[in-house]
């Protein structure tokens, strides 16, 4: 089998059915109970949209026997699955790695990357007709049952009123896809995730002029839940950049999604201290511009991000359809392959004030708005490389074609203490990420 040459990132099957695993249930004393311990900790009052209503407490009213430790990927889907949406914490110890066995271990009965690559190369397939039509024991055939194996294995669905948590300075995932899916009350903290990498991304022939690989799973999805709370963790690619991987069809084989999505009517969220770094496709909030998808969307998608650092991005920090975005006290830092910060799309109301931008010579302060519909932003108190700069007048000087209008039409008052912005660069780099929970 050769599901996958360029790397040895893997994932195991047979995880699942472990459930022997390294998960204990840790008792519960008087301190565990405290606010000092991070993992009873709730979101503060008036910290963005998650604070909005009944605000966002997680699991931190779990008893002792929702209380787990785990250190195996079967362990925290076990811990995860135990006890319904009985409030539950889960405290991740070290790096759990959800794809340790490679990427062949998913791969289909007779699967070969070399047939796939023979089959529908362009000057053999052509670029007029796309694979969806390919029977089941053809080479596009064998990757989707490839494709459903690891979609199985990868992901793992977070209950209502579930804490999550890394214990120390070095616990995260790797390869895993958190799937915040249609549930209420949910906090991920402390945990550095290394980017899941799709083993078999799909050829689409008709993407675009030359075709393209489309792959899939977001490091984590927030899809039709409320009420999310994200709080001093990293997203990377990690050990497999964009910058490693090959090309095939004269085409970046892609092999990741995006490292934050929030979609399909999720409302009152807030990110706060995370590091985003080493991405192309980074965040979106609403994920179509399509009237059936826009018709759950439209007064929802409400997040908050702040005292965030976005490092070494392409775009999408984060793109926006439909919600109303604040984002406050962030620090983007860019280098030589970055393209924008924020997307502006269809019927977003985005406000991003009070950020700092570290952008490298040559690259102007006009592309950090990027409009992709005619929406309205508000854009005040934002410094590029240590100086005010009013970023829609000059977008708008730069790229007349494109012209952004002013004001958002809206005021954000879920914010707890904004910071200077000369100082923000600073406060983020020393305390933003996992291992940096206070």
């Amino acid at each position: 089998m050769n599901a996958q040459k360029w790397h040895g990132h893997a994932t195991s099957l047979a995880v699942v059915g472990c459930t022997a695993l390294a998960l204990t249930v840790t008792g519960t004393t008087a301190q565990a109970h405290s606010p000092a311990d991070p993992a009873r900790q709730t979101l503060p009052a008036k910290d963005g949209w998650a604070s909005y209503g009944t605000g966002t407490t997680g699991g931190s009213a779990a008893d002792a026997a929702h209380v787990y430790t785990v250190t195996t990927w079967a362990g925290f889907k076990a811990a995860l699955a135990d006890g319904g949406s009985a409030p539950k914490i889960i405290k991740v110890k070290g790096t759990i790695d959800a794809v340790s066995e490679g990427c062949d271990a998913f791969a289909a009965p007779g699967y070969d990357f070399d047939a796939y690559l023979a089959a529908y190369a362009p000057e053999t397939w052509g670029l007029d007709t796309d694979l969806s039509a390919e029977p089941d024991d053809s080479p596009e055939g064998l990757r989707r049952a490839s494709a459903a194996n690891q979609d199985q294995a990868i992901k793992a669905n977070i209950p209502a009123n579930t804490t999550i948590i890394g214990v120390g300075r070095h616990a995260g995932f790797k390869g895993a896809s958190l799937q915040i899916k249609g549930v209420d009350n949910v906090i991920v903290r402390n945990l550095g995730f290394e980017s899941p990498i799709d083993c078999f991304p799909q050829w689409d022939p008709t993407d675009g002029s030359q075709g393209n690989w489309n792959s899939e799973y977001d490091t984590a999805v927030v899809y039709g839940s409320t009420h999310v709370w994200l709080d001093h963790n990293t997203f990377t690619d990690g050990s497999h950049p964009d910058s490693a991987a090959p090309t095939y069809f004269g085409m970046l084989y892609q092999q990741h999604d995006g490292e934050l999505d929030v979609v399909r009517g999720s409302n009152y969220v807030t990110a706060s201290w995370n590091v985003f770094t080493e991405h192309d496709k980074t965040i979106l909030i609403g994920n179509s511009d399509s009237e059936s998808t826009a018709a759950g969307d439209r007064g929802k998608l409400k997040v908050t991000f702040h005292h965030n650092l976005f490092s070494n991005l392409v775009e999408r920090a984060p793109r926006v359809r439909f919600g109303q975005v604040d984002s406050y006290n962030n620090h983007f830092v860019a280098d030589g392959d970055y393209s924008y910060s924020f997307g502006v799309g269809k019927e977003s109301q985005l406000v991003a004030e009070h950020n700092a931008f570290t952008l490298p010579k040559g690259i102007s302060a006009a592309k950090v708005l990027k409009r992709w519909n005619v929406s309205p932003v508000t854009a005040a108190d934002n410094h590029v490389n240590g100086k005010p700069v009013d970023l829609i007048a000059v977008h708008n000087a730069e790229i007349p074609a494109e012209t952004l209008e002013s004001g958002a039409g809206w005021t954000p008052t879920l914010r707890t203490k904004v910071d200077p912005v000369k100082a923000v660069p600073g406060i983020v780099g020393a305390r933003a990420g996992a291992g940096k929970l206070r």
